[in-house]
């Protein structure tokens, strides 16, 4: 399955409280549940005015689709072609 990062620009966001994230990661998984297993949430990364996520999905339709019954902003959908690592450079 495709892994897509996926930039919500969210000002503010690295302010959010614990139980602000919490909601956030519940709703997403409440949504994440009804589509079944063709989108699946790996992490996401909060910086001050975005949150950066990792999904796997059969397409991006379904990250944006996601997103839309979330109410969460998905500014820009990528697909990741490779991965590289410290591993990498052996």
């Amino acid at each position: 399955m495709p892994r897509f990062v996926i930039e919500r620009e969210i000002p503010d966001a690295g302010k959010l409280s614990g139980p602000e994230l919490k909601a956030v990661a519940q709703k997403s998984c409440d949504v994440l549940r009804s589509m079944g297993p063709r989108v699946q949430w790996q992490q996401s990364y909060v910086t001050d005015d975005k949150i950066y996520c990792v999904y796997y999905a059969e397409s991006e339709a379904d990250v944006r689709e996601h997103a839309q019954k979330g109410g969460f902003p998905a500014d820009k959908v990528s697909v990741v072609r490779n991965v590289i690592d410290p591993v990498t450079a052996e």
